[in-house]
């Protein structure tokens, strides 16, 4: 069977994946499966928790992406990372100054969000028609909640908007395609909200939060069906009130794709203790972070969504980004 672009499907995760994890370890208190964030290593005292992602469906602000989407995993653990190792793969015939503004841009994010790049390994690859830059990040944390934690009544919450970062990797193919200057201009500036270490970082220490995770590859709608997966519990939500930036809608509605199912770092969704939803909200308003109800946590393991005409969709599957469409009948990365 030939394997679609984006994430392997969870039935494949858990057969190939996630129980060829080598030696037991009785520190290992958080193991891998489907739809967690990190890892998490007891310490003497506290935990290690632990992050890797790859970069691979852009070439442009790769270098701050690769530190922005792994920072943004540990994060949903109600902690900031403080140190990251990275793993840079170039393809032939880059030149140094494509190294350098590579780094370059993963050092200013770094610093931007107080993390310590402590190593890795660079090399030029044959075969790639872009770079592939990997990281993974650390955090020393006295407690966390994971994707794993929400419970029967709470209230799902999202912060921002959907489809943020599919927003700004595809402005530039919107605008061949025919989107205004000005909403071209508005989309690029997205990859400025796609950290949600802000967010994770508030929302955890109200004390109301039961599981966090950010809205990555697969959009909004892969995410809600990833927390319901590694919570073991149904979620319904009213797809009406997911919020989407007016700009995410006309890039999405110029190439095609609908932008619930568009990557979106930059997004959190948050398992709040039913009743404590303004508490939430007022903790995220003074640092500009909006925050809206979607949804509900319920006995049982389905994900329902409820579509604007009234009709209820079973979501029994991780959807395909959407970016990987456009990848596929459009030249839209660059070097």
């Amino acid at each position: 069977m030939k394997l679609a672009l984006g994430k392997l499907p969870p039935q494949l995760l858990r057969k190939y994946v996630l129980t060829m994890t080598g030696a037991k370890s009785k520190e290992l208190v958080l193991s891998p499966r489907v739809g967690l964030d990190f890892g998490v290593v007891k310490l003497r005292s506290g935990f290690l928790i632990v992050s890797s992602d790859p970069v691979t469906g852009i070439a442009k602000n790769v270098g701050r992406h690769a530190v922005v989407v792994s920072a943004n995993d540990v994060a949903t653990s109600g902690n900031r990372a403080s140190f990251m190792q990275s793993v840079i793969l170039l393809p032939e015939r880059v030149d140094e100054r494509t190294v350098k503004e590579l780094t370059s841009k993963m050092a200013d994010a770094a610093k931007q969000l107080g993390i310590t790049i402590v190593g890795g390994h660079t090399e030029v690859t044959p075969g790639l028609e872009r770079p592939i830059v990997m990281t993974t990040a650390f955090a020393i944390a006295r407690s966390f909640v994971s994707a794993g934690g929400a419970k029967a009544g709470d209230t799902l919450m999202m912060t921002k908007s959907a489809g943020i970062e599919g927003t700004a990797i595809l402005a530039e193919e919107a605008a061949r395609r025919g989107a205004s200057p000005t909403t071209v201009r508005r989309a690029s500036r997205f990859f400025d909200r796609m950290s949600v270490v802000d967010d994770a970082e508030g929302a955890f220490e109200t004390g109301f939060i039961h599981a966090m995770h950010d809205c990555t590859e697969g959009g909004v709608l892969g995410a809600v069906y990833e927390m319901g997966v590694a919570s073991r519990i149904g979620i319904e939500v009213d797809e009406g009130k997911i919020p989407v930036a007016s700009e995410t809608r006309a890039v999405c509605a110029v190439l095609g794709v609908d932008p619930l199912k568009l990557i979106g770092s930059g997004a959190l969704l948050v398992a709040v203790e039913g009743g404590k939803e303004e508490v939430v909200k007022s903790a995220l308003y003074p640092l500009g972070i909006s925050v809206t109800s979607i949804g509900r946590f319920q006995a049982g393991e389905r994900t329902l969504i409820h579509e604007k005409g009234g009709r209820r969709t079973l979501i029994r599957d991780s959807p395909t980004d959407e970016l990987w469409k456009v990848e596929r009948t459009a030249h839209l990365v660059s070097t």
